[in-house]
């Protein structure tokens, strides 16, 4: 496959260019990963006017893992389900997935978006679609662009009853803890759930626009579905990496555990990170979710490659501290990039250890499905290599209604009302940022 770009003359925010694009080849099917231009994160990828899509969901509820075996060489974005996991664990308890289990698409062109340099570069096979896509970001006008982005939303946050939410999780929090002192469990990842009506079906793009100006991730994005011509949407402040592969033939993974809160009073936020940086419980908790993560990896890795890269490492953004660690391995040059997905499916960091048993406890425990939340945004470059997140601190839309999620990591020494209270640090940031 030959591949040509071409650089646009000038720097526009990511923002611009996707409303504008939006704005011509229609939302739907619209796939935008964005970052924060940090460490890990220096492009953004926008796709608009898909070649091909593939999906599971709705009426039609294949293997979405078999799905993903029909996709060609290209360029691809899409999301995977956590409840893709009835697929590779088919005597575990799952719930129906109210929004597809995959969808994902290709684009030709391509717009990336390098954060670092300021460069704005087209892709694709076809250079005559890059010429073209290259006019009509040199043609964006910007204010035009500023003043067609809905910033007025109307949002019915009545039903959150998060006081009543609250004592619901710290019950399920201790039902877990009786679980791991059973020795059924050792760690579950327990999460919970609002929903915002809205007034009307506001477009996804727009919503996006208003949560990201506060909640700007390095894995972030939104992806609006295009299914049996019905729209839905998954936007995403996750600031976790799944599973990266590499064109010298390693796979790497960055899972989070461990959480405080940003404080404005410097003394305070220093505090709050060396009191995550030190704790025994946090520190416990990731060590346990990387040595799960070890596990999966090497099913699909060579003999003894798998390392542990990173151990216990400080991350800080705009609302938390995270503890993340960075397990990397050798592929096995016998396995895809659709075995290691598998291998890994759903990611440690959102079920628990073991992970089977986890995900049974929470199926139980639980009275929602997750959907996309806590499954991934999945990218496939020309190559073949793929990128894909943790889809955490993420928002679902389908129709008049926008659910939220967030959770937590729970362990025996957790306390009922402390993993409430990371549990408010996580939602309330995501709830603010509508409003």
């Amino acid at each position: 496959m030959n591949i040509h770009s071409i650089k646009s003359d000038y720097w526009i925010d990511p923002e611009f260019v996707a409303h504008f694009l939006a704005s011509r080849f229609g939302e739907k099917g619209l796939s935008w990963l964005d970052s924060n231009g940090k460490e890990n994160s220096e492009y953004s990828f926008l796709g608009v006017n898909p070649k091909t899509i593939i999906y599971s969901g709705k009426n039609d509820y294949d293997n979405p893992f078999e799905k993903l075996e029909q996709i060609d060489k290209g360029f691809w974005m899409g999301w995977l389900s956590y409840e893709a996991g009835a697929w590779i664990e088919p005597d575990n308890s799952w719930r129906e997935s109210e929004m597809a289990n995959l969808w994902i698409a290709s684009y030709d062109p391509i717009i990336k978006f390098n954060l670092l340099k300021k460069e704005i570069i087209v892709e694709g096979t076809n250079t005559n679609d890059i010429k073209e896509y290259k006019k009509l970001i040199d043609e964006i006008n910007i204010h035009l662009i500023k003043k067609s982005i809905n910033k007025s939303f109307i949002f019915d946050f009545s039903e959150l009853n998060l006081e009543k939410k609250g004592e619901k999780f710290k019950k399920n929090v201790l039902k877990i803890k009786k679980l791991i002192n059973q020795g059924d469990i050792f760690q579950a990842n327990l999460t919970t759930k609002v929903e915002i009506a809205t007034s009307e079906e506001y477009k996804y793009l727009d919503i996006y626009s208003k949560i990201r100006r506060k909640l700007k991730a390095p894995f972030g994005g939104v992806i609006v579905g295009n299914i049996g011509g019905e729209k839905e949407g998954v936007l995403s402040t996750s600031p976790e990496r799944f599973l990266k592969t590499t064109y010298d033939g390693y796979v790497e993974t960055r899972p989070i555990k461990g959480t405080r809160p940003r404080d404005k009073n410097k003394k305070i936020d220093a505090l709050n990170a060396i009191d995550l940086i030190t704790n025994e419980k946090d520190r416990a908790e990731n060590i346990m979710i990387v040595d799960l993560l070890r596990n999966d990896l090497g099913k699909v890795c060579e003999t003894g490659s798998v390392k542990v890269t990173e151990l216990l490492k400080l991350e800080s953004y705009p609302k938390v501290h995270h503890l993340t660690s960075v397990i990397r391995g050798k592929i096995d040059e016998k396995k895809s990039w659709i075995d290691i997905l598998k291998a890994c499916w759903p990611g440690g960091s959102i079920t628990g250890a073991p992970k089977v048993r986890a995900c049974q406890r929470i199926y139980e425990l639980e009275e929602f499905d997750r959907g996309p939340y806590c499954g991934s945004f999945l990218k496939l470059d020309w190559d073949g290599a793929l990128d894909s997140n943790i889809l955490i601190r993420s928002f679902m839309l389908k129709e008049k209604r926008i659910k939220i999620f967030a959770g937590c990591g729970i362990v025996n020494d957790s306390i009922p009302s402390k993993e409430n209270e990371e549990l408010n640090w996580k939602l309330l940031p995501l709830i603010d940022a509508l409003k």
